[in-house]
């Protein structure tokens, strides 16, 4: 079996010189045993995307000697590399969860979480605490309908029992 590993970095700006350690010592390690090294675009926060930051990492890690195996510019047998073209895939498993009960669809608004957090300042988002949140196990059936065909932003969330 072959070495493979990936450096994941968020597109969120300029590669910072702790990436870079990681990167290198992925690289490293991938070198010293004849393996690959691979480069997947974690650009799944859009909210922190930054236009070009993309490449600047691709030109950092080619600046600093470190040659890519697999990605979005090299390909391979194991894309998309970006995670936002996985997105599909990701889907199946999700639907499988909810299928399952072992996840659930989460409507809560970033503002509805800041509000339990300056209530509760130990908030955690566990069993309790979900059951007064706007999600699939406190609404009734027609409800989460009826927002999933508004087009309600939403989540899946994992259910940890």
């Amino acid at each position: 079996m072959s070495v493979r590993v990936r450096f994941a970095p968020s597109p969120t700006g300029p590669l910072h010189l702790g990436g870079v350690r990681t990167a290198l010592y992925n690289y490293l390690f991938a070198k010293k045993h004849g393996g690959d090294f691979i480069l997947r675009i974690e650009d799944t926060d859009q909210n922190r995307f930054v236009p070009g930051a993309e490449q600047y990492i691709m030109d950092a890690l080619a600046w600093c000697g470190m040659t890519l195996n697999e990605g979005i510019n090299e390909g391979g047998n194991y894309g998309p590399y970006r995670q936002s073209d996985r997105k599909h895939l990701y889907r199946q498993f999700a639907d499988t969860l909810l299928e399952s009960g072992n996840a659930y669809i989460a409507f809560d608004t970033a503002e509805e979480l800041e509000a339990q957090r300056n209530i509760h300042p130990n908030f955690s988002y566990n069993a309790a605490v979900r059951m007064q949140l706007n999600n699939s196990l406190s609404l009734s059936q027609e409800e989460v309908k009826k927002r999933l065909e508004e087009n309600q932003p939403y989540v899946v969330r994992i259910k940890v029992p």
